[in-house]
């Protein structure tokens, strides 16, 4: 707002239907010296001239004006809309334009939407009564500018669809009557005036200590730093949540942040600043869809065509569901041109949890999406209700996450990236590091689309314009860095930190020595401080300049400056941070209770630094005599002439104001008589007119009610006589399905005595409809129902609505004898609304029971066996290891001892022997490693597929040398399993791919992987439709085998070939297949014999999930 404006709140008031009433009662509460001006809107008949401010005038004290253009507002005034007419507000003038015919009439939002613009926290929206949604798009921009927003509770409203547009939009503050409003107003115009003096820089004395310790609280809570954030947008921010808090002061706004963690959801939502809508800026969007996608598809990868979007800072979803339809609407377009369509995956991020939980919803109310025409709504919506929802086909394009993108690793190989009206929230440095990011996700001659008022800056070097006009440009050639955010390291600024001179072992490095003498002699004192103004380094002594003060200690520089330097310093980092060269201060004078002196002081930006810092030097001049006379007249010579000329200054401007108010009491006494005189001489016909005007109304109304009034009773008999069929219908119905039920049902009165059943409940307890039927169920059946806390949940359930449910209970009944049974209980209303029943169900689960402790006896039984089992493969395997350990032992003694020499034929046996007892050995292990894979107490771990492969490889290097072997290894994922199993899996399979190789070409292997979509996991029997899954792909150019084995080679000791042909012992595939179905996944195998084979592996990507699992 510009400086010479007057600074008060402006207030827009809009209503329709109805809105005169609430117009009234609105006013009638307005005191005289509010501070606020009000303008006042609503739906007039262009072609009849409007009587409002006459009819309003006898109802406030305050001056109603009716618009005129370029009329100056003023406060404690009420203007009021013309008919026929839009009105706009620019520094304080009201602008008057005709209304277009041919366009819908929006005066209120016209209205708010320019008052937002201009006045941002000192705006304020109120919608009252009436039809429509008008005033709901305006309302939503004073609250994104700063502003407070009200709409008219609807219990006090005429028509109440206006401000219930409003309220179910999300964009109001407040929900209140008319006379609420107003004095919420107040409140909040109380508060906002102690903000109004905050300048756009710097806060009072005494308020910037808070500011500081909000932000730091916003970083703690959000993890989100908003110290490099435009701070006159989080100042405004700020004093928007104090307004409506009713806070005067930072300090205690402070305290009710630490206090309210609803409030801290408040203002972090408020600081993000969630400006969005669909096809924002149609110009870029058809630049898209013209040049940059059609560049994008031409110039793609023919042999894996896949397109990466990345929206950074989405909020709510429009912009990326935008890009998505467009997106989708030139493929389908150039379908023809295209060799295969491409594969299209948009990441949208925001630091918004809540916005991406909204975006992920993908619902959006019909005022989001009215900007759209009807083909693109019926095309990529669903209506819902009054709410569009946007279609699985686009919904499915598009990952949202939340994602800070200045402390997050960001995406990858991104071909196009959006981050619009973010950057004008943000400050240069911040700006240059998104740059840097987004220069390392991109492609090469990937895109970058900034919003209308972005630019790159300075980073001309990492991206040039495409489209200048629409803020659309190409990454530049060259690597990308990406310079992940670490936590900030203050180091302690006590004491110098001395530079760390290396000696060799021999002798000194002279000329280091030589180099730090001179430093440490010559160079002036100096500090190194943050964008904070915190001191990180200390060169010297500083004592003279800066010092700690009593109470808690503080490395600000602004707490630890002497007297009368604090201003000068924050004065030359602000001009050095501006314009970013050395500022130098000189012969500032410094008073201290020892000493009186000068100093110079030299700033300077350090380069190259991530985050901005600044060396300050200090030149000290040499101290004058004890007496100082020097410094002191210099000292009386600038305070002194300064004091004596504020003073003089004040006292003009006194009793400037005094005669200032003087004149205007004349004023406004001469025109409050002119009112008087004039307001008496029409009070008559404005009444009469009104009574007159109700008068026709009533007429016309009565009018159409009586010719209504025939057709609407015929219709309502009908539909009467309509309506006892259908409940004489549902009655039988309902009849019907009770009579067939098989659990016991009972209606109980309030007295809890049986007033019906049904026939599953006489047939089950074998008692007599007679005999039960107006008893309280404790006294039936010999009393055996008589249970105290089935008498107290039956209370609860008549007194106080609850719900009963699943309550167990064990009793003997006659001729039934002991069984369990499981109530469920509920209130239901008779007919006539006065009898309090309660419907109670009785399952008999006894036998249920029964399973569910054979089952656990089971369980328990197999738990044993299990625990047996793994005892006896351990002594096994340790009793078949020890004897074929010796044997090999032995064996090789008898071949190498010098002291027998085997006939060549014992040698052969010998081998054999080995041969045979290592084949044993393997076979043991194997057995040991397919016992334990389903051992339970294994812990699943993120485990990077990659990382795996990596470190197996090593283990076939000599098999892969002696083949001849290629193995290819696409990118892989990283899974939740149990890390050794997937490594022994891998091993198999690469394992059995090498061993069952043809012998006439070398072996290739090729290993890739493709996330499985919901279309895909409903094909396969067994896997859990609400959990993501990979499919691992291992193929070979091996020998391959029949079709009809694909089953039988996943059996342990099953075995296709003949053991002196191919080496094995029949468990790999079967191992394969056992950490398969303990991770809850899938294998099959896919080959022709001689032609290689392909095996297929199902996993979960969060790890196995047993329930809704079928194996």
């Amino acid at each position: 707002m510009p400086k010479h404006s007057p600074i008060f709140p402006i207030v827009g008031v809009g209503a329709s239907a109805g809105g005169l009433d609430s117009f009234k009662r609105f006013i009638g509460d307005i005191p005289v010296d509010s501070g606020m001006a009000y303008v006042l809107l609503q739906h007039l008949d262009p072609d009849h001239e409007s009587l409002l401010p006459e009819i309003l005038a006898n109802h406030t004290t305050l001056a109603v004006n009716e618009i005129t253009d370029g009329l100056k507002i003023k406060p404690n005034h009420i203007y009021i809309l013309p008919e026929n007419e839009l009105v706009t507000v620019s520094d304080h003038v009201l602008n008057l334009s005709p209304r277009k015919k041919n366009e819908q009439n929006l005066p209120i939002d016209y209205f708010f939407k320019s008052l937002a613009l201009i006045h941002k926290t000192l705006a304020a929206g109120v919608v009252l009564s009436g039809t429509a949604h008008d005033g709901t798009l305006g309302l939503k921009h004073i609250k994104e500018h700063g502003g407070i927003t009200f709409a008219e509770d609807p219990q006090t409203a005429k028509w109440v669809e206006m401000p219930q547009n409003a309220i179910s939009s999300g964009v109001v503050d407040f929900v209140l009557s008319p006379e609420e409003i107003v004095k919420k107003l107040l409140k909040t115009n109380i508060a906002y005036q102690h903000t109004l003096t905050w300048d756009e820089e710097k806060l009072p004395k005494g308020q910037e200590d808070a500011f500081r310790q909000i932000l730091s609280l916003m970083r703690l809570r959000s993890n989100v730093d908003f110290n490099y954030y435009k701070q006159p947008t989080l100042k405004r921010r700020i004093a928007r949540r104090m307004g409506i808090n009713e806070m005067d002061s930072l300090k205690n706004y402070l305290e009710l942040l630490r206090e309210d963690k609803n409030e801290q959801e408040a203002l972090f939502q408020d600081m993000l600043i969630q400006v969005t809508s669909f096809f924002r800026d149609t110009q870029m969007f058809h630049e898209l869809r013209e040049k940059i996608f059609p560049d994008l598809l031409k110039n793609g990868d023919k042999q894996n065509p896949t397109l990466r979007l990345w929206v950074a800072g989405c909020a709510t979803g429009e912009e990326a569901y935008s890009l998505a339809m467009t997106l989708q609407d030139v493929l389908d377009e150039s379908v023809d041109a295209l060799n295969s369509r491409p594969k299209i995956q948009i990441f949208a991020s925001d630091i918004s949890t809540k916005a991406i939980e909204h975006a992920r919803e993908g619902i959006f109310n019909h005022l989001a999406v009215e900007s759209l025409t009807e083909d693109m709504r019926r095309k990529y919506f669903t209506k819902i209700n009054s709410d569009y929802r946007i279609n699985k086909s686009i919904r499915d394009l598009i990952v949202f996450a939340p994602h800070n993108f200045l402390k997050d690793p960001p995406f990858a190989k991104i071909d196009l990236l959006s981050c619009r009206n973010v950057f004008i929230y943000m400050d240069t440095f911040l700006q240059k590091k998104a740059l840097t990011t987004f220069h390392y996700a991109l492609k090469e001659n990937g895109y970058l689309v900034l919003g209308k008022a972005e630019t790159v800056g300075s980073s001309t070097n990492q991206f040039i314009p495409v489209s200048k006009h629409e803020k659309i440009y190409s990454r530049t050639k060259g690597l990308g860095r990406y310079v992940p955010s670490a936590p900030k390291i203050k180091q302690p600024p006590l004491k110098s930190i001395e530079p760390k001179f290396s000696y060799s072992d021999k002798e000194p490095d002279f000329r280091k020595v030589a180099d730090k003498m001179l430093i440490d002699r010559h160079t002036p004192p100096n500090v190194i401080v943050d964008d904070q103004m915190e001191v990180v380094h200390i060169n010297g002594v500083l004592s003279p300049f800066l010092e700690h003060h009593s109470g808690k200690p503080s490395f600000n520089l602004n707490k630890m400056a002497q007297e009368g330097l604090g201003f000068e310093l924050r004065n030359a980092i602000h001009k050095v941070r501006s314009g970013k060269s050395p500022v130098i201060k000189k012969d500032i004078p410094i008073h201290t209770a020892e000493e009186n002196f000068l100093v110079t002081i030299e700033v300077l930006a350090l380069k190259g630094t991530v985050e901005p810092h600044y060396l300050i030097v200090f030149h000290r001049k040499s101290a004058a005599s004890p007496p100082s006379e020097k410094i002191k007249k210099l000292f009386k010579g600038i305070f002194k002439p300064r004091k004596n000329e504020l003073q003089a200054q004040n006292l003009a401007l006194r009793n400037e104001l005094a005669q200032v108010r003087e004149d205007m009491g004349s004023i406004s006494e001469d025109q409050e008589a002119t009112n008087e005189e004039l307001q008496s001489a029409n009070e008559e016909l404005l009444s009469s007119n009104e009574e007159m005007q109700s008068l026709n109304e009533e007429l016309e109304t009565s009018k159409e009610e009586l010719q209504s009034t025939n057709e609407e009773l015929v219709i309502i008999n009908q539909e009467l006589v309509e309506k006892q069929n259908q409940i004489k219908h549902q009655f039988e119905y309902t009849e019907a399905i009770l009579a067939t039920l098989r659990e016991s049902l009972v209606v109980l009165d309030k007295d809890l005595r049986l007033r019906s059943g049904n026939d599953a409940f006489f047939k089950k307890f074998e008692v007599r409809e007679n005999d039960v039927l107006g008893k309280s169920i404790f006294t039936i059946q010999q009393g055996k129902w008589n249970d105290d806390a089935l008498k107290n949940l039956l209370s609860k359930v008549l007194n106080e609505r609850a719900v009963l449910k699943d309550f167990d209970i064990k009793l003997e009944l006659p001729k039934i004898g002991y069984r369990n049974f499981q109530l469920n209980a509920r209130e239901i209303v008779d007919g006539n609304k006065s009898d309090k029943l309660i419907l109670l169900a009785i399952e008999d689960v006894t036998e249920r029971k029964k399973a569910v402790q054979k089952y656990e006896e089971s369980i328990d039984e197999l738990k044993k066996t299990n625990e047996q089992l793994d005892q006896f493969t351990n002594i096994a395997s340790h009793d078949l290891q020890e004897p074929l350990r010796k044997i090999l032992i032995f064996s090789d003694r008898l071949r190498n001892s010098e002291n027998v020499t085997l006939a060549p034929e014992m040698v052969t046996y010998v081998e054999k022997m080995e041969e045979s007892a290592k084949r044993m050995t393997t076979l043991v292990k194997n057995l040991l490693d397919y016992s334990r894979v389903a051992n339970h107490d294994l812990l699943l771990e993120n485990t990077d597929l990659n990382e795996v492969l990596r470190d197996l490889l090593p283990d076939f290097e000599v098999l892969i040398e002696e083949k001849n072997a290629q193995i290819d290894i696409s990118p892989l994922p990283t899974i939740k399993s149990i890390p050794h199993q997937i490594s022994q899996l891998f091993y198999n399979l690469i394992n059995n791919a090498l061993k069952f190789s043809n012998k006439a070409i070398p072996p290739k292997i090729e290993i890739s992987t493709k996330e499985l979509d919901p279309k895909e996991i409903e094909l396969y029997r067994g896997l859990n439709e609400h959990q993501k899954y990979i499919e691992i792909l291992v193929k070979d150019n091996g020998i391959g085998f029949d079709k009809k084995y694909g089953e039988h080679i996943f059996k342990i000791f099953q075995r296709l070939n003949k053991p002196r042909e191919y080496q094995g012992t029949g468990i790999g595939l079967a191992l394969v297949k056992r950490i398969v179905d303990n991770h809850k996944g899938l294998i099959f195998a896919d080959s022709k014999e001689g032609e290689g084979a392909e095996f297929h592996v199902i996993l979960p990507v969060d790890g196995p999930v047993s329930k809704n699992l079928v194996l």
